[in-house]
């Protein structure tokens, strides 16, 4: 991939470089962006530009909206309110995504670093977008990557991460990193090296150096990409050159044997099926799909290895870790997991040849299974070295190109992509009938749900449906004609929410509106997908509103009122965590009349301008009241402002009282306090305002407070539904009210402060189910078609576990991402390892057992975007548990698996067992059959658990 200097490509393209407003700029940058989208076609060229720079330019150009790529033009924040622009930002600079000590590189020559995550570390612009930021800034350095299409489904992305690859040649065994796409062919590769070392390319020769082990045979010349001639990131190629004598010399002058190595042999094969005989099978034949790569199948699943059959003597199989191949310890974990299910491992090893469903449209031909199974196999029988999956990443990135690459992904995505992968390539129906869904109609629901289940068996077939899938029943009301959908549904896997992403947090201030007392926040918690109206209810229980009150909820913004929430079924997910909210409280009888809205406002002085004055700015939360006259005058406005600040009426001790002048003034209300208690003068004052001139110096404004005029006593005010007043705040209103009750609101969920506390929480797995067997209503995103009212209705849904399957997979929902944040939550959740007892929660009796216990476990460690992921799988046999780090595979105590960490919980249903069985079980249950667990292991698991219940019942009582 060779690109030009962007500068060059610039002034190619005649671009203009003329200095433009910020809204110029936004504005052009949106355009170029929505043009680039409607033209994604493979070899596009995009750069990566530092998320640190790009936000900074951000803000300067969009003010405090948190992203150009989420911007409205017509968002009330861009109107109305003038949003704070920060200053210009400097020439890009993208050193803090650059690998240390490549700064002088440019182009496909210089290396990011691998643990960057797009959004958070980086963004990517289209090229003619960085042509005009680098013509309007500078910098750089430049860092061009191209759009590819990868699997059989042409799924096009930027390919952000180069397949680096680090050369070794044989004459001096010197070492030189070639950064290339793995796109690019092998002849381009031979084009590279050659250029590079100064050789011709016909005394060339460059090896697959996997492992320090060279490969059967060199490297073709030839169109073959280098992603499928499996060459890995980071991974040794070797280079031999042929000298004169036609001989290639190593660095100590010894001859390279250039003979080819012989395949090994074994009597263990693909599938289970006949023994190898120079590469083809003897038994059987598959009828292979077109484009499919099966006659090279049994080829590429040489990692490098020998014979399966290479465990030393005595070892015992399912102790071999897998080499990580760069960020692929997502795939290792979840891999771990599955092969040390005890149901697959004794199916793939054996004959399964027999279920492959190669003429599957929804399945992979047959070479998913192919590929896992002969990876288990090895993984089976390799005794403890390592195995290198570049085989099966092959295969899994030829079928889900979101899992090809280098970067970190999920692993329980990739579980659920593997589970119904392989469902699909052993499906044991071919041909798939079609089957009409009918009603429950009001028939009981055992008739229903075997109804269901019947006819998913009629399309579904295979060992993953017959160990991993269960059924559950799904309840669906309408909330407007009650009308009651009954399905019954398969699952692979529960997805359980942890608690506190369920229900939601909010810290709402509340004010009266008639003045009678100091606001107060208050923190409530309810459901995610609630509206205002269970907003509104929680508040009221929590400020112990009285039956003939009501709230009204709005949003604060730049100490203005910027909407009122006056639809009680918005949802609340509207309202973002770093905004400040706020109720009033209001009686219910002055309701719909006209509300006048109060917008503090004072001056800045200083001791050199105090005569001068200075700008006047908002500051503190706005105040709400009704008003019932129609015809208002500055009198009523004025005596509405005094009833509103009553509450915040400075002490007299705090007060103030002199006998003359003060500053220029005369505080003639500070004498009055000398004379009487507050409540006398408060009195006296409402009673004298209608004699008196106006006790505030208040200015009608309007909705954007463009315009102000004074408001005088006998000023008549246009009626309307809402009056928006600017109450300016002078030395002698700051004399007699204290405005620190106003300020500082406080935000709806500070985030900080919450991570703090969920690494401190514990919660149990039953907690977890019950949150999601709970009943909510849907989300704005997912309404669902009432048959009887004829339109998408925002129903209510409740789950309810109907049949479960003998591996029973839960996945721990710690992760939560919405449009401008991203969360994981290190919550340690409380799981039993043995015994854990479903009865309660199953809607269905069909005599089957409902106690599983633990075998497995995928780990995930650190934060978003990066982090690591592990296994602890259980030996059944050996009844002794492993942790599972990549290569590295070490015995570890019962007592130890259970962290914050764990992420996919494995467990396998516990047969029914007789009563004599039972009792032995129970009397051996603390013996250990292979190495018992150390006292202390015991003991601290305990203090985990005791720990855990303690903080549960400090935060329920709190």
């Amino acid at each position: 991939m060779t690109i030009r200097d962007s500068s060059v490509l610039m002034m190619e393209n005649g671009g203009s470089c003329l200095p433009c407003t910020p809204d110029e700029e936004r504005q052009i940058v949106q355009d170029l962006k929505n043009q680039s989208d409607l033209d994604l076609k493979e070899g596009n060229l995009y750069f990566l530009i530092s998320t640190r720079w790009y936000r900074s330019w951000e803000r300067y150009v969009c003010g405090d909206e948190p992203s150009i790529d989420n911007i409205s033009f017509d968002s009330p924040h861009m109107n109305g309110v003038s949003s704070k622009r920060a200053e210009r930002p400097g020439p890009i600079d993208n050193s803090d995504i650059i690998q240390n000590g490549n700064g002088s590189s440019e182009g496909d020559d210089l290396e990011v670093r691998r643990n960057l995550e797009e959004g958070q570390d980086y963004v990517l612009v289209p090229q003619q977008v960085w042509e005009k930021l680098f013509c309007w800034y500078k910098g750089g350095p430049a860092l061009p990557r191209k759009m590819i299409s990868e699997g059989i489904v042409n799924e096009k992305r930027v390919e952000v991460f180069l397949l680096c690859l680090k050369l070794i040649d044989s004459r001096d065994n010197s070492q030189t990193v070639i950064r290339l796409s793995k796109k690019a062919s092998t002849r381009q590769l031979y084009e590279k090296v050659c250029k590079l070392r100064g050789i011709e390319q016909e005394k060339a020769r460059i090896w697959d150096y996997f492992n320090k082990q060279r490969s059967t045979s060199p490297l073709d010349v030839s169109d073959q990409t280098l992603d499928d001639a499996m060459l890995q990131m980071d991974q040794d190629i070797l280079l031999e050159v042929q000298v004169d004598n036609g001989i290639s010399m190593d660095s100590t002058g010894n001859d390279l044997a250039l003979v080819p190595i012989e395949p090994s042999r074994s009597s263990l094969t693909i599938a289970g099926g006949p023994a190898l005989s120079n590469g083809h099978t003897t038994g059987y034949r598959f009828n292979q799909y077109p484009g499919s790569s099966f006659g090279s199948t049994f080829m590429d699943m040489d990692d490098g290895y020998d014979s399966y059959n290479t465990a030393k003597k005595g070892e015992k199989g399912g102790l071999a870790g897998l080499q990580n191949l760069g960020n692929t310890c997502f795939m290792n974990s979840a891999l771990q997991c599955l092969v040390h299910t005890p149901d697959l491992a004794q199916y793939f090893l054996g004959d399964y040849s027999d279920e492959i469903n190669t003429e599957n449209p929804l399945g992979m031909h047959g070479e998913l299974a192919l590929a896992f199974g002969d990876l288990l196999r090895k993984l089976w029988s390799s005794g403890r070295a390592a195995v290198a999956p570049r085989a099966f990443k092959g295969k899994l990135a030829r079928f889900a190109p979101q899992f090809s690459g280098y970067n970190q992904h999920d692993s329980q995505e990739l579980l659920a992509f593997l589970l119904d992968g392989l469902h699909e390539d052993l499906n044991r129906v071919k041909q798939k009938p079609y089957i009409e869904m009918k009603d429950s109609g009001g028939r009981p629901d055992e008739e229903v749900a075997n109804e269901c289940w019947k006819n998913h068996k009629a399309r579904n077939d295979s060992l993953i449906v017959d160990v991993f899938q269960g059924q559950y029943k799904s309840t669906l009301v309408c909330p407007v004609c009650s009308k009651v959908s009954i399905t019954f549904d398969p699952f692979m896997y529960l997805t359980l929410p942890l608690p506190s992403t369920v229900t939601r947090t909010m810290t709402v201030t509340v004010f009266y509106a008639n003045g009678s007392g100091l606001p107060m926040p208050f923190t409530v918690t309810l459901m995610k997908h609630g509206c205002c109206k269970d907003l509104i209810l929680a508040l009221s229980t929590a400020c112990c509103l009285k039956i003939d009150e009501g709230l009204l909820l709005a949003e604060v913004y730049n100490h203005q009122i910027f909407r009122f929430f006056e639809n009680p079924a918005e949802l609340i997910s509207s309202i973002k965590d770093d905004e400040h909210i706020v109720a009033y409280r209001f009686d219910r009888k002055q309701g719909g009349k006209i509300k006048l809205e109060i917008v503090n406002r004072w001056q800045e002085k200083s001791a050199s301008d105090y005569l001068k004055g200075s700008e006047r700015k908002l500051f503190g939360a706005p105040l709400v009241t009704y008003l019932e006259e129609e015809h208002l005058s500055g009198a009523d406005i004025d005596i509405a402002v005094s009833k509103l600040l009553s509450p915040l009426r400075r002490t007299y001790s705090s007060a103030k009282a002199h006998g003359g002048k003060e500053n220029g003034f005369l505080p003639e209300v500070i004498d009055e306090l000398s004379n009487s208690h507050n409540e006398s003068v408060e009195t006296a004052e409402l009673e004298d305002l209608c004699s008196r001139e106006l006790s505030f110096q208040l200015s009608l404004t309007d909705e954007r407070i463009s315009s102000c005029k004074p408001i005088q006593k006998d000023s008549i005010l246009k009626p309307g539904k809402h009056i928006k007043v600017l109450l300016d705040w002078t030395d002698e209103v700051h004399e007699l009210y204290d405005p620190s009750y106003i300020k500082d609101l406080p935000v709806v969920h500070k985030t900080g402060f919450t991570v703090k506390k969920t690494r401190q929480e514990a919660i149990s797995l039953f907690s977890c189910l019950d949150a999601f067997l709970t009943e909510e209503p849907l989300g704005p995103d997912d309404m669902w078609y009432c048959p009887q009212c004829k339109e998408h209705r925002q129903a209510t849904k409740k789950l309810d576990l109907w049949m479960l399957p003998d591996v029973l997979v839960f996945h721990l929902k710690r992760f939560s991402y919405s449009r401008y944040l991203k969360n994981k939550l290190d919550t340690f959740v409380n799981f039993p390892i043995l015994n854990l007892d479903l009865s309660k929660y199953m809607k269905s009796k069909d005599g089957e057992s409902y106690v599983y216990d633990l075998f497995a476990i995928s780990n995930h460690y650190g934060g978003l975007g990066g982090g690591h992921y592990t296994a602890y799988a259980k030996l059944i046999d050996e009844n002794r548990w492993y942790h599972f780090d990549d290569s590295h595979v070490s015995p570890v105590s019962e007592g130890d698996i259970k962290t914050s960490a764990a992420y996919v919980l494995f467990y396998r249903r516990v047969k029914s067992k007789t009563k004599a069985e039972m009792a032995e079980t129970s009397q051996a249950k603390d013996v250990s059959i292979f190495t018992p667990s150390p006292p202390e292991a015991r003991v601290e698991e305990l203090v985990l658990i005791i720990n855990g219940w303690l903080v549960n019942n400090y935060v329920n009582l709190a």
